[in-house]
């Protein structure tokens, strides 16, 4: 089973590296990372660096697509290149699926259109305007596309993944295998819980983010 998972410049390392610890525990699977080029991909706070030896259309039929997020995104959603890759191999997949911002390039894609779908918090009104309808979920199905919604839920749409590509003792397997038993000190993961003034410096941060990375961009 060949599993794709498509970097690029400023990428979430979690995005990423979370779906590939959930997904590459499946039987036979296949987990490839691939760039726009091959060579070296930064993530978003540029501490950490990932290798791919292959680009983005070297996978030409994955059983199933995993985009990763990022600040990275917002330059993605015009980039034909990267986008008609994403609508060919959604032809063949047997899941479409995003993390955080991932969803973005999956509705630029034109796949999301008149679905619900879920993101990252901050951008649920980015991910309308590209054509999804946008609901606070940590994971939504819709048929074979699964979007996940900000970063750490794409552990969570991993694991749904391995039960609806094998059955549920196998993803309970791997879930006892990575000992993932959640148990946050605070519960402020979402908009809705955190305190007002904790919303307000993480929008600082991810606005702070966006802007290095357009003027980095530019």
């Amino acid at each position: 089973m060949e599993i794709a998972i498509p970097l690029f410049d400023r990428f979430t390392a979690l995005d990423a590296i979370g779906p590939y610890q959930v997904l590459s525990g499946l039987p036979g699977a296949n987990v490839r990372f691939l760039g726009p080029e091959p060579g070296a991909v930064r993530s978003d706070n540029r501490m950490l660096t990932v290798l791919v030896d292959g680009r983005w259309e070297d996978a030409s039929a994955p059983d199933v697509l995993v985009v990763p997020g990022g600040v990275g995104t917002r330059a993605l959603l015009g980039d034909e290149r990267l986008l008609d890759w994403v609508r060919a191999v959604h032809e063949q997949t047997r899941y479409t699926t995003s993390v955080c911002t991932g969803s973005l390039v999956l509705a630029a894609a034109g796949l999301l259109d008149g679905l619900d779908a879920t993101t990252h918090w901050m951008e649920r009104d980015t991910l309308g305007e590209l054509g999804a309808c946008p609901v606070p979920a940590r994971v939504v199905e819709q048929g074979k596309i699964v979007t996940a919604a900000g970063v750490s839920a794409g552990i969570d749409m991993a694991l749904r993944l391995v039960e609806l590509l094998t059955n549920a003792e196998i993803a309970q397997a791997i879930q006892l295998g990575i000992e993932y038993d959640p148990q946050p000190p605070f519960d402020a993961g979402s908009p809705e819980k955190a305190p007002a003034e904790t919303v307000e410096l993480v929008r600082a941060a991810i606005a702070q983010s966006e802007a290095e990375a357009e003027a980095a961009a530019g």
